[in-house]
């Protein structure tokens, strides 16, 4: 797995996260990027509070946004030996709803070049509303994952279909 003290941003993950996201009544974005990854000790406590499992650290997450409600958008490290960038992307949100939005990171950039970000992929039902493509976006796409251009509905699929158990998984640590 990846190691557990790494915590600097991908620098193709700081281009995107430092895109402003314009939630715009509902209309937009609702994802509110982390300057930095949160601190090991953070994570740990909130997926201690989160699965109500005090024996668990946060050590297979790396956390770098939320939404409005406070549900997390996270590198699950879960492929042995693999670089963060080739983690999936998940989402745990405030209500408990969780997803799997992403194989990797250049799945991930071209999710919010789509117009759509974590809390939208992960909780397709709560949301009516039709991507909106975005350009900035889609330039740094186009930068760190030129060849793996699709839309966001792909990306999803993609994600959801590599990763079915990801609800169960987290759901069997809960108490």
């Amino acid at each position: 797995m990846t190691s557990t003290g790494d915590r600097q941003f991908p620098s193709a993950l700081a281009a995107a996260m430092a895109v402003p996201f314009d939630y715009n009544d509902g209309e937009g974005v609702d994802f509110e990027p982390f300057p930095a990854f949160l601190s090991a000790e953070d994570t740990t406590d909130w997926f201690r509070a989160w699965t109500g499992n005090g024996e668990l650290s946060g050590d297979d997450f790396r956390i770098f946004g939320q939404d409005g409600s406070g549900g997390y958008a996270a590198f699950w490290l879960i492929r042995p030996i693999r670089a963060l960038v080739d983690q999936p992307v998940v989402f745990l949100g405030s209500e408990g709803e969780t997803g799997v939005v992403a194989r990797d990171l250049g799945d991930f950039l071209w999710l919010l070049a789509d117009g759509l970000g974590p809390w939208e992929a992960a909780t397709p039902y709560e949301s009516d509303r039709v991507p909106r493509p975005n350009q900035e976006l889609t330039v740094i796409a186009e930068r760190f994952a030129p060849e793996r251009r699709r839309s966001a509905a792909a990306v999803i699929e993609q994600a959801t279909r590599e990763f079915p158990d990801f609800d169960d998984t987290v759901m069997e640590l809960c108490r």
